[in-house]
C-alpha cells in the first residue's frame, strides 16, 4: 500500500521559513519524480516544485529563488525548503509521486499524499 505523507506546516509570519517533508513508503521512491503542489482556499490546485529521478529540479514562477525542492532516497522523502514566505504562498501543500518521470500537471501525478497546511501571517 502507497502512502506518501506529508509532515512540517504550520504558521509562520511573512518573511520566516518552513521546511516540509513528504515520507513515502510502499513504492520503489527512487524511481518516482516527485512534485509538490498547492491548493488556496477557493483557488485550484497549482504546480510549486519537482525534482526528477536525477535530482533535476523545477519550480514555478512564483517561487523560483525562494524555495528549494531536494530528495534523500536513502530515507523515501523528498523536501520543500520554503523561505521569504508570503501571505500569498498560504495554502493546503500537497506532495505526489509519478513513475519514472516529473510533471506540471497534477493530472501525470501517481499516488498523492493528503496535504499539511501553510499558512503565512502579514
Amino acid at each position: 500500500q502507497v502512502q506518501l505523507v506529508e509532515s512540517g506546516g504550520g504558521l509562520v509570519q511573512a518573511g520566516g521559513s518552513l521546511r516540509l517533508s513528504c515520507a513515502a513508503s510502499g513504492l520503489p521512491f527512487s524511481n518516482y519524480g516527485m512534485g509538490w503542489f498547492r491548493q488556496a482556499p477557493g483557488k485550484e490546485r497549482e504546480f510549486v516544485a519537482a525534482i526528477s529521478l536525477t535530482g533535476s529540479t523545477y519550480y514555478a514562477d512564483s517561487v523560483k529563488d525562494r524555495f528549494t525542492i531536494s530528495r534523500d532516497n536513502a530515507k523515501n522523502t523528498v523536501y520543500l525548503q520554503m523561505n521569504s514566505l508570503k501571505p500569498e504562498d498560504t495554502a493546503v501543500y500537497y506532495c505526489a509521486a509519478r513513475w519514472r518521470s516529473w510533471s506540471r500537471s497534477g493530472n501525470d501525478y501517481n499516488y498523492w499524499g493528503q496535504g499539511t497546511q501553510v499558512t503565512v501571517s502579514s
